[in-house]
C-alpha cells in the first residue's frame, strides 16, 4: 500500500473561490480500505470526500466512492460534478462526457468548457427516476428544523421522502422561516426512530411562481454535516418532485443554497417526464482550491 495518497479540493456549484460546496477528491484510491476512506472523510470533515478507483467496466471513466464524515453515500451531486471536473483537468480529458460508476448506478457527467476549451464544470444526470416515500407530519419537520408547525407549507407538496439516487426528506417552508431554521439535533435523534430517512438530512426550500430562483437549505447533523452549502442530489430530487406536483412534461429551476453560511451556491436543475419516470439533472461550475497528500504511514 502506498504511504501517501494525493488529493485535490475544489469548490463546487460556484464560480468564485470560497463559495459553493468544498469537495476533496483522492484521485487514485487504489490500496485504501473502506475504513481508511471513512477515516479520511472524517479528517477532512467536509460534506463529502470522494475516492477514485479503476472502473469495473473499461468503457467507463472511473469508479467513485463517496463518503460523508460518518457514512458512505450511494450517489451525490456535488461530488459527481466536482470529481469529474478534477479528473478532466488532471488527465486533460478531451471528451466532453465522463461516466462514473457509483453504488446507485452509472452517473454521466457532461462537461462544460469555456471558449479556450478549459473545463468550467459539468451537468450530471441522476442515476434513477424519482422515487417517493412516505409523507412526514409537518410537526416532525418543524421540530427537527427549529420551526413551528405553521412554518411548514403544504400547498405544493407535503413533507415527503424523495430520491433520484439518494433519499432525503424534502419540505417547503414559509418565506420568513427559511432564514431562521436551525437544526435541532435532539429532535432529529428522536424522529429518526420513526423516519430513518432523516439520518440523511432534511432539505428545506422556499418556492413561489414569482421567484426567479428557489432558495434552499439542507441540514444533516446526524451524518456529520450540520448544514450543507450545496446539495446536488437533494436539489435534483426537489426539481423532480416539483415537476411531479405539476402538470408539465419538463421544468428547469435555478436553486440558490448556502447563502446563510456565507458560501453562496447556484445549482441549475432540470426535470423531465420519461417512460421510465421523472428524471432529473443538476449542473454547475467549479473552482480549484488546493492540492496535497495524505500520509497514512
Amino acid at each position: 500500500m502506498p504511504e501517501t495518497y494525493a488529493f485535490e479540493t475544489v469548490d463546487v456549484f460556484t464560480s468564485e473561490r470560497f463559495g459553493g460546496n468544498p469537495l476533496a477528491v483522492f484521485t487514485d484510491a487504489r490500496g485504501l480500505t473502506t475504513e481508511q476512506m471513512q477515516n479520511l472523510a472524517f479528517e477532512f470533515n467536509l460534506s463529502e470526500t470522494t475516492f477514485v478507483l479503476p472502473p469495473d467496466d473499461p468503457a467507463n471513466t472511473a469508479r467513485v466512492r463517496i463518503f460523508t464524515p460518518k457514512s458512505e453515500m450511494p450517489f451525490a451531486g456535488h461530488p459527481s460534478v466536482g470529481t469529474a471536473y478534477v479528473l478532466a483537468r488532471l488527465h486533460n480529458q478531451a471528451s466532453d462526457e465522463m461516466r462514473l460508476e457509483m453504488h446507485a448506478g452509472l452517473v454521466t457527467v457532461s462537461l462544460e468548457r469555456d471558449s479556450d476549451g478549459m473545463v468550467l464544470g459539468g451537468k450530471i444526470n441522476a442515476p434513477l427516476p424519482l422515487a417517493l416515500g412516505d409523507e412526514i407530519e409537518p410537526a416532525i419537520i418543524a421540530a427537527c428544523a427549529g420551526l413551528t408547525e405553521a412554518d411548514i407549507i403544504t400547498r405544493t407538496h407535503k413533507p415527503i421522502i424523495a430520491s433520484v439516487g439518494a433519499r432525503f426528506v424534502i419540505a417547503e417552508v414559509a418565506p420568513e422561516a427559511l432564514g431562521r431554521a436551525v437544526p435541532d439535533v435532539s429532535a432529529m435523534r428522536r424522529a429518526v426512530a420513526t423516519v430513518p430517512a432523516l439520518s440523511a438530512g432534511v432539505h428545506l426550500h422556499l418556492h413561489s411562481q414569482a421567484q426567479e430562483c428557489i432558495r434552499a437549505r439542507m441540514f444533516a447533523p446526524l451524518d456529520g454535516v450540520f448544514e450543507d452549502p450545496a446539495t446536488g442530489s437533494a436539489n435534483a430530487a426537489l426539481g423532480a418532485l416539483l415537476l411531479h406536483a405539476s402538470e408539465g412534461d419538463d421544468a428547469a429551476f435555478t436553486i440558490s443554497q448556502g447563502t446563510e453560511m456565507s458560501r453562496p451556491s447556484i445549482l441549475l436543475v432540470t426535470a423531465t417526464r420519461t417512460a421510465s419516470g421523472i428524471m432529473a439533472s443538476v449542473a454547475g461550475h467549479c473552482v480549484p482550491m488546493m492540492r496535497g497528500e495524505a500520509q497514512l504511514k
